[in-house]
């Protein structure tokens, strides 16, 4: 917690335009609430019985309050399309070409987070419902479809490189799943039905977010925002960012592990 709104350090390139129309908001809302609070203490005194004892049957005739709704819309407009607009339009309808990102399946389901990355080949194998073991094999994929055997498949871990653009597609088994990582500055749903796809760009390693809390043990986490159950508060996922260099490692390591596993592990 370091920044005049106690929020959590920043890691990613797109937070600082969030954290900035948060800063906004919460200065309108500021305002608001002063400037209504002390008009309602003005209307209080100026129109109390004591000094109005009859009912003035032509009431007030000035358009004070008429000039200030109006100023309140206005200030409404310039956050809506002078911020939120332009913000959502440069993320979410500008993600980066596949070819510059990683992409990642992130399934929610009671209660975990199953994330599913393609091989080297940037294909996801097949999925099918009567393949899925929920002790190994929770997505149901099918080993057997060609770009299903490079395929990485975790539990609860999302393992990411740092300065490069990723793509995350949502979706949930059973219920709606809330994605969210709060040093990311990303929150979605994962609604059952839809593949929903968001991307940020991490910037701070694991390693280096360690260094800057002086926690030893610090983790980015994964916490599902959306009350999904009686299981729904040990519903919790991490992520690691590594340096490239560490990412290929682990990712090696992961698809060999796979690959010794066997088709024997998986039909």
């Amino acid at each position: 917690m370091t920044d005049w709104m106690h929020q959590p350090i920043l890691a990613t390139r797109h937070g600082a335009a969030i954290d900035t129309m948060n800063g906004v908001i919460h200065i309108l809302m500021a305002i608001l609430f002063v400037g209504w609070g002390a008009f309602f203490i003005y209307t209080l005194f100026r129109f109390r019985k004591s000094a109005h004892p009859v009912a003035d049957h032509h009431g007030v005739t000035t358009h004070t309050s008429t000039y200030l709704e109006i100023g309140v819309a206005v200030a409404e407009a310039v956050l809506l399309f002078g911020f939120s607009v332009p913000l959502w339009i440069k993320w979410v309808d500008k993600p980066p070409a596949a070819g510059e990102a990683l992409t990642v399946q992130v399934t929610g389901e009671q209660f975990a987070w199953n994330i599913h990355y393609p091989g080297p080949d940037g294909k996801f194998g097949k999925q099918s419902t009567d393949k899925i073991d929920m002790q190994t094999n929770p997505l149901g994929l099918d080993r057997s479809d060609p770009d299903a055997k490079d395929d990485v498949i975790t539990l609860n871990q999302l393992h990411l490189p740092v300065n490069k653009p990723v793509i995350v597609r949502l979706r949930s088994k059973d219920v709606i799943h809330g994605f969210n990582i709060p040093e990311f500055r990303v929150k979605q749903d994962a609604v059952p039905g839809l593949t929903i796809p968001i991307w940020f760009t991490p910037t701070i390693t694991t390693e280096e977010m360690r260094q800057k809390t002086g926690n030893p043990e610090f983790t980015y986490e994964i916490a599902c925002a959306q009350l999904c159950g009686l299981g729904h508060y040990r519903m919790r996922g991490f992520v690691t960012v590594d340096t490239q260099e560490e990412f290929t490692k682990w990712f090696d390591a992961e698809e060999a592990k796979a690959a010794e596993e066997g088709s024997d592990a998986w039909n």
